[in-house]
């Protein structure tokens, strides 16, 4: 691996084998995230329980669900959900795919979204930049969200 500058921080750029590559890709979680540890531990210091994890009875499986008070937390990487605020390049390599991929993905959350709009659900969106730049923003969010 390489380390290039962008926007004056690191980052690692792939110059492995596609074997190696898709192992890597493989090893990216989809629950239970580092990020949604350190989320719910936030939660947990700052008195907030009562919650579902990746609640499968509303649409998209939201990462914390408090089904009572119809409140979806979605706890979205930068990367895969193509964040607004980071504005991230696509992968220099097969971007076909990786652009129709996000598509997908984006889609996908809009949809799940929509659904649980239509249930009467509120809906907070956390990304990953936000989290690291200030979880009591995101503990913030969801403890407003559950006194509407």
């Amino acid at each position: 691996m390489t380390s290039l500058k962008h926007n004056g921080k690191k980052r690692l750029t792939s110059t492995f084998k596609n074997s190696t590559t898709s192992r890597i890709m493989r090893s990216n979680k989809s629950k239970n995230t580092k990020l949604e540890l350190l989320f719910r531990r936030a939660l947990w210091k700052n008195n907030i329980k009562g919650y579902r994890l990746h609640w499968k009875k509303a649409p998209g499986s939201p990462d914390i669900a408090f089904p009572k008070r119809k409140l979806a937390v979605f706890i979205n990487g930068c990367f895969w959900h193509r964040c607004p605020h980071c504005n991230l390049d696509l992968p220099k390599t097969n971007t076909t795919f990786w652009k129709d991929k996000f598509d997908r993905n984006q889609e996908r959350d809009r949809r799940n979204i929509q659904l649980l709009n239509e249930m009467q659900w509120h809906v907070v969106v956390l990304w990953e930049c936000m989290i690291k730049s200030s979880i009591e923003d995101g503990v913030d969010s969801v403890r407003d969200a559950l006194t509407m």
